[in-house]
């Protein structure tokens, strides 16, 4: 004890200390004791670990000699991505060509000191587990070394001895790979959601732009999704993904990875994010066929070899047909009766509501392209209001509302009745004016070739690859009416027939004896009969009764085997007369090859889609060069060719497709209409020198377009808009005369029929007055041309 008055002592022995001092060392020590045996425990299982676990780690193999599943994709002609198949997207990029900033944003969120620790940085356990001390939430230490270990070679689970094999397996990984190797197979293993693998497709999928154009403010978007690829999408999840974007931003700075002048702009840029809108070129369909017939080739290995197909096609031209028929499409099914809503919504009276709620109705109606999906709000015969997905409002009136005016009546059916929370479609006009419309019921299909060498130029296989995987192209067999009425004429030519001669325009009718099943009475389109005409007329007019009676002459079965000199198949066109009016089946793709043959001057290729195979290393696997027109692949003789094409361009310039020539302003273009029994099939099969295009449209349960709708209405539409823009910068080029013809009086002939020989006329002895002919009265021009024809062969 201390005498009185003296200072305290300043012992400091435990006798000493006060109790409270004794109450708080003694668990101090107790702490520290367990500490150091901790410690001095882990030391001896991590000397344990090194001497049993490290020998048994994997070889690196997979690492030094790193073969990543590549997809195959699918390229146009001039290099633009038209598709990709495989389980996983991933486009390998070596880390020479990763640019810095998206470098820097994943060292910057994911391993700070990477180039400074060996696979295992303590400094950032230690700060991890001090961070972790206290709070719910814990905060990882993993380097990018230990993530691509676990990402190699190991599972996710979370135990102490999945997290020691993965230090130890990074630690031998520093020790056999450099830096730059390490991080070159994290950017492209890591899993980033979307299917994507490594940030240069994750760039692709997200932005819709290669790696190498990113922003800051992208590279930290996308340096955020290893963490959580599915709570981070910014796709699915835009309000958490841009909490955490807006963090890594910050650590970019406070790393100096970026300058306080790109923080700023980085912190206010706007991202935007590709939708399926945002596609550059749809050519699902023909991505599909050369998917098809790459597996049928390379089988699985397909999908995981790295393949790049280059295909025949070019973009512009891709761009141009699929617009093309979804515009002639969606002008068709303007026309016909609306059908209805395609849903209804219970919409709440609470407007913070609505918005959720329209959300969610219409992810199960998305947008088609252009054709976009919107709910109702308020609707009136005059005026519709209306939300889009993306929460915009629109307003249509006046004739925006004409297609759908059945709907917006009062006596219309409940079920078809446009009102407050019905799902309707919408597009959008050149003037940026709304129309309200419907999803097309009918198909179509289109296909381009190059005449020159059977090269593929376009390929649409329907309105929308998403609602009918069918490709229309390439498995639609449908009759083609009159647009194969060329290919009989083109054997009529080799018995003797001209474009001069003439033959009869008049009723025909064929008893069940003839036919051998029932009756048959076959009828022009317009329901007329105009008597005695050319050849040359009767193409261009599309009479149905002269191209029976020229079958008549030639022979079914002459004919028959004359036609698959085409490409057609023999089955498919019985040898009866109704062959004349195309009641076979083709596919559109045959047709495309079969005028070829006249654009061509008599050569039938094969239609080329794939035109280059490389695999991942740019190795070329197959190169499929040019086909040459040569006389193994002739067919018809050029001549035959010729005065085929003289016809031909007869139809564009004053028959059942002159809108063709009228509208684009050139003589060099060729082509027949089609419209079968019923009007259930629509073509126009035409070419320029350089360029064959087929058009088809039709339901796919067959049923009638219309009574009103031909082929000259509903394909050839499509077709002129589809020359307009691929012959923009092609300067006209008419068909120069071959060896063995001879034109007389403007007209053309084999040499050998030049003077009278060969077939002057057909029919000419059955012959009956055209429809609403009054017997007496004065002869129209029509007639007397008929008349004066008549004569010249009477004499």
């Amino acid at each position: 004890m201390n005498e009185p008055g003296r200072p305290p002592s300043s012992d400091s022995s435990p006798a000493h200390r006060s109790p409270l001092s004794r109450w708080l060392l003694r668990p101090l020590m107790l702490v520290l004791g367990a500490c150091t045996a901790l410690a001095l425990s882990l030391a001896v299982l991590a000397v344990i670990a090194l001497a049993v676990a490290y020998p048994q780690l994997p070889n690196l193999d997979g690492l030094t000699d790193y073969r990543p599943k590549l997809p195959m994709r699918v390229y146009s002609a001039d290099g633009v991505l038209l598709g990709e198949f495989g389980e996983e997207r991933r486009r390998f990029m070596p880390i020479a060509q990763t640019p810095k900033v998206m470098q820097d944003a994943v060292l910057a969120i994911e391993d700070a000191r990477f180039y400074q620790h060996g696979g295992v940085d303590y400094l950032g356990v230690l700060r991890a587990g001090l961070a972790n001390f206290g709070e719910a939430k814990s905060q990882g230490a993993s380097t990018i070394t230990m993530q691509v270990a676990r990402n190699f070679y190991l599972s996710s689970e979370k135990t102490f001895t999945r997290k020691l094999y993965e230090i130890l397996l990074a630690l031998k990984i520093e020790r056999q790979l450099s830096k730059e190797r390490i991080l070159e197979l994290y950017m492209n293993q890591i899993y980033l959601g979307q299917r994507a693998y490594g940030f240069a497709a994750a760039s692709e999928t997200y932005f819709g732009k290669t790696l190498d154009k990113v922003s800051v403010a992208e590279a930290a978007m996308l340096a955020g999704l290893p963490k959580a690829p599915s709570a981070y999408n910014p796709i699915a999840n835009p309000r958490r993904a841009t909490i955490r974007q807006q963090y890594i931003i910050e650590r970019m700075l406070d790393g100096g990875f970026i300058t306080q002048a790109q923080y700023e702009e980085a912190k206010r840029e706007q991202l935007h994010y590709r939708t399926p809108q945002d596609v550059a070129v749809h050519a699902e369909y023909v991505a599909e066929t050369a998917r098809q017939l790459m597996f049928s080739r390379y089988g699985e290995e397909a999908y995981t070899r790295g393949f790049n197909v280059q295909l025949t096609l070019h973009a512009d031209d891709q761009r141009a047909a699929y617009q093309a028929l979804r515009r002639g499409l969606l002008d068709y099914e303007r026309r016909q009766v609306y059908r209805g809503p395609e849903a209804y919504v219970n919409l709440p009276a609470d407007p913070k509501e609505l918005d959720l709620r329209i959300a969610e109705a219409l992810n199960e109606h998305p947008d088609n392209d252009d054709l976009r999906a919107a709910v109702v709000l308020e609707a009136s015969p005059r005026k519709v209001v209306a939300v889009l997905q993306s929460g915009e409002s629109i307003t249509v009136t006046g004739d925006g509302l004409k297609p759908v005016a059945s709907g917006l009546s009062d006596k219309a059916a409940a079920q078809k009745q446009i009102r407050r929370g019905a799902v309707v479609r919408a597009i959008k006009g050149a003037r940026d004016n709304w129309t309200l419309t419907q999803l097309p019921e009918v198909e179509g299909a289109f296909v381009a070739l190059d005449p020159r060498d059977g090269s593929v130029r376009a390929l649409v296989g329907g309105f929308d690859w998403r609602k009918n995987k069918f490709n229309h192209v390439t498995q639609a067999w449908r009759q083609p009416g009159s647009s194969f009425k060329p290919f009989i004429y083109s054997a009529a030519l080799e018995k003797g027939f001209t474009p001069a001669t003439v033959v009869n325009d008049a009723p025909l009718f064929f008893d069940a004896g003839t036919t051998g099943s029932q009756p048959w009475e076959p009828k022009n389109y317009d329901g007329t009969f105009d008597g005695p005409m050319t050849l040359r007329r009767a193409l261009a007019k599309s009479k149905n009764m002269v191209s029976i009676r020229v079958l008549q002459h030639v022979g079914t079965h002459t004919a028959q085997q004359w036609v698959t000199r085409f490409g057609f198949e023999a089955e498919r066109h019985p040898a009866y007369l109704t062959m004349a009016l195309g009641a076979g089946s083709v596919t559109p793709m045959e047709m495309a090859s079969a005028y070829g043959v006249f654009a061509n001057g008599g050569h039938l290729l094969n239609p080329v889609l794939i035109r280059r195979i490389t695999d991942a290393d740019g190795r070329v696997l197959h190169d499929s060069p040019p086909q040459a027109l040569a006389e193994d692949n002739r067919v018809i003789s050029a001549r035959n060719a010729f005065v085929m094409d003289s016809l031909l361009q007869e139809i564009t310039r004053s028959g059942t497709a002159a809108k063709a020539q009228a509208t684009l302003k050139r003589p060099d273009l060729y082509g027949k209409t089609g419209t079968t029994n019923d009007a259930m099939d629509a073509w126009f099969a035409g070419f320029q020198p350089s360029l064959v295009a087929v058009v088809w449209i039709g339901y796919d349960q067959p049923r009638k377009l219309g009574d009103r709708e031909t082929g000259g209405g509903l394909a050839l539409p499509v077709w002129i808009e589809f020359m307009g823009r691929a012959l923009r910068s092609v300067p006209v080029q008419e068909m120069e005369p071959p060896p063995g013809v001879v034109n007389l009086g403007g007209e053309w002939y084999y040499e050998e029929y030049a003077h009278g020989e060969g077939v002057r006329g057909v029919g000419l002895g059955d012959g009956a007055p055209s429809q609403g002919q009054s017997p007496g009265a004065a002869p129209t021009p029509a007639e007397e041309e008929r008349n004066s024809i008549l004569d010249l062969f009477r004499r």
